[in-house]
Order: C-alpha cells, then sequence, then structure tokens
C-alpha cells in the first residue's frame, strides 16, 4: 500500500493541471511549453495521455482533435507521426509523444500522467504508457485513471509504478452516459478497490470532503490530491481536506 511506498514526493508540491498552461500568453495545455512554465514555477505536472492509431502514447487531453487544434477527428484515427506534425491552437507548440514529453521534463519534476479510458476494456494504452515509463525508472512518474481496470491492470502488469484512481461524487457527465448506475455508483464510492488498489486519489474538490478518500487518506495513509483547484475557495478545501492540489489559472 501507499504508506509502504513512500511516495511523499508525489505530494511535496502543487500539481500544475496539464502543465502550467496560459492559453492568453500562447501557453497551451499539455505543450511542451506548459511542462516549462510549470518546472520554472516550482511545481509537479499533470498531463494527459491518448492512443494514437499505430500505439504510441501521446500527451494530448481529448478523444477529438477540434477544440485544441486545426485538425479535425478522433486522435486515434492519426498515426504518432501525423500527430506530432500538428500544432496546438494559439501556442507555439505540436502535439508531443509521451517520450518526447517525459525527454523535455527530463526528471526535473514530478510527474503524473492519467490515462485516457472510454471505459470499453481496451489497455493498449495502458500497456503502452507502462512500458514508457517503465523504462525511466530514475524518474519520478506516477499513473492514474478514471477507469479502474487500468488501475487493477497496472497493479499486474507494472507493479512498481505508482498507480492511483482519479474520481468524484456525482458522474452524470456525457462521458459516463453509458455507464449504467450501478457502475456509476460503484465508481463514486471506490466499491472496486479489491480490485484497483490504488496507491494514491484524486478526488473532485467540489466533493470533498466525502466518505470514501477520507477513510483512504485517515485510515490507510493513501496520499490525496484534488483536481481542479481554479479558486481561493477551492485552494482552502483542498488544504483542510486533501495533501496536496491539482490546479489551473493561477500561479501557487
Amino acid at each position: 500500500m501507499a504508506a509502504d511506498r513512500k511516495l511523499d514526493w508525489l505530494v511535496a508540491r502543487p500539481i500544475a493541471h496539464r502543465g502550467l498552461h496560459d492559453a492568453k500568453a500562447g501557453t497551451i495545455e499539455n505543450s511542451l511549453s506548459a511542462a516549462e512554465a510549470a518546472i520554472a514555477c516550482g511545481c509537479a505536472i499533470e498531463c494527459d495521455v491518448q492512443l494514437s492509431a499505430d500505439g504510441e502514447a501521446m500527451v494530448f487531453h481529448d478523444f477529438v482533435l477540434d477544440r485544441l487544434t486545426a485538425a479535425t477527428g478522433r486522435v486515434d484515427a492519426q498515426s504518432a507521426a501525423a500527430l506530432s506534425a500538428i500544432g496546438l491552437k494559439g501556442g507555439g507548440d505540436a502535439i508531443a509523444s509521451l517520450p518526447a514529453f517525459l525527454d523535455r521534463v527530463a526528471g526535473r519534476t514530478p510527474l503524473v500522467i492519467e490515462i485516457k479510458s472510454r471505459f470499453d476494456g481496451d489497455l493498449a494504452l495502458m500497456r503502452r504508457t507502462a512500458e514508457i515509463v517503465a523504462q525511466r525508472s530514475g524518474q519520478p512518474i506516477a499513473l492514474k485513471s478514471f477507469d479502474p481496470a487500468i488501475v487493477a491492470a497496472l497493479r499486474d502488469l507494472a507493479p512498481a509504478i505508482p498507480r492511483g484512481v482519479v474520481a468524484m461524487a456525482d458522474y452524470s457527465y456525457d462521458d459516463y452516459a453509458h455507464l449504467d448506475a450501478s457502475r456509476k455508483h460503484a465508481l463514486a464510492n471506490l466499491l472496486h478497490f479489491d480490485e484497483s488498489r490504488p496507491d494514491f486519489l484524486s478526488w473532485k474538490v467540489a466533493d470533498l470532503p466525502s466518505a470514501a478518500p477520507y477513510l483512504c487518506r485517515s485510515a490507510l495513509g493513501l496520499p490525496l490530491m484534488t483536481w481542479t483547484v481554479k479558486s481561493p475557495e477551492d485552494r482552502q478545501r483542498a488544504g483542510h481536506h486533501a495533501d496536496q492540489m491539482v490546479f489551473e489559472g493561477f500561479r501557487p
């Protein structure tokens, strides 16, 4: 469990959500520039990964390209080379592969990588991400996902890599519309805990305090980070109920 994994480094610094991005300044989320800005600010970095058509982990949040680039369509319909040539709207960066992103960070700050999931049982992105991270054993890196099946699979495939569950109390969002009520209930109450066995939790700040993260933190010693802190009120709540914040929109 986390108490035995010595994960103090994971919550030692504020964690910049998708890097320290500022679209008005041309620093776009999940970009190399956002990573550099976080490092310069003394922050850890949170980033997201999606799978390319040819099986590479790419640092990008959305399942489709439309919001963040001038391109359209699904990320997983494009090769890694094609994605790496697509610029991010409003900035000077292109989409980065996870190996390129890790090369740039070079262990200068902790990195928390969220493995995106459609909750469809596809573990290809998890396997590729774990493979990449396992090759960087000297760098402070943790993996997390909203999908407990991914976290459970990480436990078996890469037990040495710290793994965490991202969760919240209410799953009434379009991204989860295909999940039935019992599955949403299980997610909100960590009823998958025996299978996933996370080393840490990342909980929605508006949903703190909640019983599940409270018990995991106080009784089991799991580090608790909270997302996404955007206001003084959020920051106060995070300080009372969590070990560290995943933040955006300001400099801590």
